[in-house]
């Protein structure tokens, strides 16, 4: 196995290993991991494997989730299809984590190209603890004992009739995390606000408010300042797609955008999202 780091803040392709083999091998799987955790998301080329070796592979990591509003392979539960080919939608081409709507967001995911257009369509992941690191001290100090809401009710609930959108909100109440999280294996800060994310819970003290104009447009002037650090490219790295490309990526410290730059041209993936714990 052969591990080259793509940037100096984040991303490595690995060659010379299959993945059919590391969702039978427990070695080779832990040495996949802890490329994992020092790089954050790998990249894998010509992984020709089986939907169940991708599935068997990804639940090495824990558990996976379905997804209440895209669906799974029938036979997989837990093999979301994102499959973009009849119209054009909007939902990954922000920089979000995935699942921060969830009370347990996301460990990581496990994502293989079926087919892709020839030109465009290329995905963006973020290090979102390089993004904390370089912070202003002073913000660092405001935001440390913040925490915020994220939904999914704005988002995929936004093309939603009324009624249904209400539906998804009641089964996905809002979430509350701390802005900046913990990274339960590395113990690294990770700045932890998206585009799912609304507004914060516990702003409005003494000490961040004095007059009306600190209160609403004070924090979203800071949410927005937070979530614009996901768009600074030293702390991006960039994939190009092929059939049977595999990117794999630790949610809990990272961001990512799929660049909507390919319609109408198809893009069809196959994601394992392994279930994550509650951050801290």
């Amino acid at each position: 196995m052969k591990i080259q780091a793509l940037t100096p803040a984040i991303g490595a392709e690995i060659s010379g290993v299959n993945l059919g083999d590391a969702s039978r091998d427990a070695d080779l799987f832990a040495e996949i991991k802890a490329a994992l955790l020092k790089h954050r998301v790998i990249f894998l080329r010509d992984q020709a494997i089986s939907k169940a070796e991708h599935v068997a592979f990804a639940r090495r990591f824990g558990d996976l989730e379905d997804h209440p509003a895209l669906d799974s392979d029938p036979e997989y539960p837990g093999l979301v299809q994102i499959y973009r080919s009849d119209k054009r939608e909007n939902y990954e081409n922000n920089y979000h984590s995935d699942g921060l709507w969830r009370q347990t967001p996301a460990m990581g995911c496990v994502l293989r190209c079926i087919e892709c257009p020839p030109i465009g369509g290329d995905t963006i992941w973020v290090n979102m603890v390089e993004a904390y690191q370089n912070l202003p001290d002073d913000i660092k100090k405001r935001i440390d004992p913040l925490r915020a809401k994220s939904s999914i009710e704005h988002s995929f609930g936004a093309v939603l009739a009324p009624d249904a959108r209400a539906r998804l909100a009641a089964q996905n109440p809002p979430a509350e995390h701390p802005v900046v999280r913990t990274h339960p294996e590395t113990g690294e800060k990770v700045l932890n606000v998206c585009s799912f994310t609304t507004h914060f819970a516990n702003y409005h003290t003494p000490e961040n408010v004095r007059f009306g104009m600190d209160k609403t447009p004070g924090a979203s002037q800071l949410l927005n300042y937070l979530l614009s650090q996901a768009s600074i490219p030293e702390y991006q790295v960039r994939f190009k797609w092929r059939p049977n490309s595999v990117a794999i990526w630790d949610n809990r410290c990272t961001q990512h955008y799929a660049v909507m730059d390919y319609w109408p041209a198809p893009r069809k993936m196959d994601r394992a999202a392994i279930i994550g714990d509650r951050p801290y």
